[in-house]
């Protein structure tokens, strides 16, 4: 009996396991260099990567093992591309912590206030779709730039990747992060003093509140987080079976993320990827067991976040333009999936394309960004052709 529990244990234990390295290593360098984007200093990152890890594994502990479900809890990856597209705001990173708390707290109210929800899902999949991918667009163009500029340490990287692609398509952003690892140690030295004091510590970052970022990045963070983590996680969950809590968890991540920003995080979600790892029946054959998997997995995230100093040291010894492209190795994925997503109803495409072109451009009138600029063109675009249409049937 002893032998077949622990037995039982073993395929939930080790999915989880995987989940957490898999989604760490392929995405920690886009954390980071978002995080710095935004303006935080590489102590800041750090503390930000850590924080994120800690809340991810906090929320996910307590409501896997609350519910017995599979909720896996993850960092918003398309946010901190949002981030590197946008820039550090006036004001440097505590405007930018204090746009991150914004986020959250829509987050929350989408939690709390049913219709705000269904007003926010209402927004049209292809145009969100359409700004996520303009987002995405600048940074996975990157590693073709490495490669031009930085031929003899961006080459091996992006062929390792697609190497791996073929044969091992779940590793090949890890490896390539591997790669890039060892490409750094031929062409950079990290000091000793730096590797030895490596360990995380979290700083405080007292929030400022400013209208026009809040605008610009909080507003555009809330609905990339919304469209292309939490309600992608919710529809795995959904299909694996299980009745979740929606507003609960709306809420619950919503106040983590703005707990963590204060520590310098931007946002933390349900997971839209490595999700199925956790809740499909490679985690378990049983459902009800598959909920053992998310909590393995929230506790390597707490483990792996004891990595965020050595991480935020590689990162700051690194060629920007290598860490650019492993980050747009990373994404590439995710922009596949939404431009397809984008361009699937031809008669929102036009209204997308407006879209993911005025995002993609990274013009900014006012002080806003390009993404909320993005979002409404295309939106105005959408509703000026339904109210024609309408017009024309009366």
């Amino acid at each position: 009996m002893q032998r077949q529990t622990a037995g039982s244990l073993v395929q939930p234990i080790s999915a989880g396991i995987l989940a957490a390295i898999v989604g760490f290593a392929s995405t920690f360098a886009v954390v980071l260099q978002g995080l710095r984007a935004a303006g935080a200093t590489p102590a800041q990152a750090a503390s930000g990567l850590l924080a994120l890890c800690v809340m991810q594994g906090v929320l996910g502990i307590s409501m896997s093992l609350r519910w017995r479900q599979p909720i896996s809890i993850v960092w918003s990856t398309s946010g901190v591309a949002l981030l590197i597209g946008t820039g550090a705001p006036a004001g440097g990173f505590p405007v930018a912590v204090g746009a991150f708390i914004v986020a959250g707290a829509l987050v929350v109210a989408a939690g709390a206030w049913g219709r705000f929800a269904r007003a926010v899902t209402a927004i049209p999949i292809g145009l969100a779709s359409a700004m996520l991918a303009g987002i995405l667009m600048e940074l996975c163009v990157a590693p073709v730039r490495a490669v031009a500029a930085l031929p003899a340490l961006a080459l091996p990287i992006v062929l390792a990747w697609a190497l791996a692609w073929q044969f091992a398509r779940a590793y090949a952003v890890p490896i390539a992060v591997l790669v890039t690892a060892i490409m750094v140690g031929f062409a950079t030295h990290i000091q000793t003093e730096t590797l030895a004091n490596s360990l995380p510590r979290p700083e405080f970052v007292a929030p400022v509140f400013s209208l026009l970022p809040m605008v610009s990045i909080g507003v555009p963070l809330f609905i990339v987080t919304m469209a292309s983590q939490n309600l992608p996680g919710l529809a795995v969950l959904g299909g694996n079976g299980y009745n979740v809590r929606v507003g609960q968890i709306f809420m619950l991540t919503g106040f983590g993320s703005m707990v963590a920003a204060l520590f310098g995080s931007h946002a933390v979600n349900l997971s839209a990827i490595t999700a199925s790892l956790c809740a499909g029946p490679d985690a378990h054959p049983d459902p009800a067991k598959r909920y053992i998997a998310s909590v393995v997995s929230a506790i390597t995230y707490i483990i792996l976040g004891l990595c965020a100093g050595f991480a935020a040291a590689f990162v700051a010894a690194s060629p920007p333009l290598l860490i650019e492209a492993v980050a747009g190795l990373a994404l590439l994925n995710s922009l596949g999936g939404a431009l397809v997503s984008a361009l699937a109803n031809e008669q929102e495409r036009i209204p997308a394309l407006i879209t993911f072109v005025v995002t993609a451009s990274g013009a900014a009138f006012f002080g806003i960004g390009a993404a909320f600029w993005g979002l409404l063109a295309g939106g105005a675009l959408l509703a000026s052709g339904k109210l024609r249409s309408k017009l024309r049937r009366q």
